[in-house]
C-alpha cells in the first residue's frame, strides 16, 4: 500500500550544503516563526530574520555551521531590540514631555535633523547618568525615571532628604557642565 503525500517521511535536509539562496528559501519561515516568539511582532521579526541574511551574505563561505549561526544571530538580535525597548519606554516619556514643551510653546514640530540632534542628547545624557558613582545614578533614576519626590528617594536609600537635593544638585550641575563642554547647551 503506498503512502499518501501526507504521510511520506520528511525530506532530510543538510543545511552546511546549501547556498545562501536555497538557505534562505529553506529557514526564511521556520525562523520567522522563531524571531516571532522572541519579539511578539510580526513586522519585528521579519527585520530580523532579514537582518541576519544580510550580515551573514558577506560571510557565507566562512561559516560552517550556518543554520545554528542564523538562529544564534536572530536571538542576538532580538535581545537588542527588548533592550531598547526597556530603554524606548524612559525616552517615550522624555519624548512626550519634549512634545509638550513645544505645544506650549507654540513652535513648530522639530525637522529630522532637530529630532536626530534631540536623540543625540538623550543618548548622551543617558551615557552620562551611566558613569555617575552608584548613589548618585540612582537618586537621579529614581527621580527622572521614576518621578519620586526627595522624601521617597530619602526613604528607598535611606539617606537624609538634604542629601539627596545634595546628590541631585551636583549630578545635574555636573551634566550641564559636561553637556556644555560637548557642545549640546549654548
Amino acid at each position: 500500500m503506498a503512502l499518501t503525500e501526507s504521510e511520506q517521511p520528511a525530506e532530510v535536509i543538510d543545511y552546511d550544503q546549501l547556498d545562501l539562496t536555497g538557505l534562505f528559501e529553506v529557514m526564511e519561515k521556520p525562523v520567522i516563526a522563531y524571531a516571532m516568539r522572541l519579539v511578539s511582532d510580526r513586522e519585528t521579526a521579519q527585520d530580523l530574520v532579514q537582518e541576519a541574511f544580510m550580515r551573514l551574505h558577506p560571510i557565507f563561505d566562512e561559516i560552517d555551521k550556518p543554520r545554528p549561526w542564523i538562529y544564534r544571530t536572530v536571538y542576538n538580535l532580538a535581545m537588542n531590540v527588548h533592550r531598547k525597548r526597556r530603554k524606548l519606554v524612559h525616552l517615550d516619556h522624555q519624548e512626550q514631555v519634549f512634545a509638550e514643551k513645544f505645544i506650549e510653546s507654540g513652535e513648530a514640530p522639530l525637522d529630522p535633523d532637530s529630532y536626530m540632534q534631540y536623540q543625540e542628547m538623550i543618548d548622551f545624557v543617558m551615557s552620562q547618568v551611566a558613569r555617575l558613582d552608584e548613589r548618585s545614578r540612582k537618586v537621579v533614576q529614581l527621580k527622572f525615571e521614576k518621578e519620586l519626590s526627595y522624601r521617597a528617594i530619602s526613604e528607598q536609600l535611606g539617606i537624609s532628604v538634604g542629601n539627596v537635593g545634595y546628590i541631585l544638585h551636583h549630578a545635574i550641575k555636573d551634566l550641564a557642565e559636561t553637556m556644555k563642554k560637548e557642545g549640546f547647551l549654548g
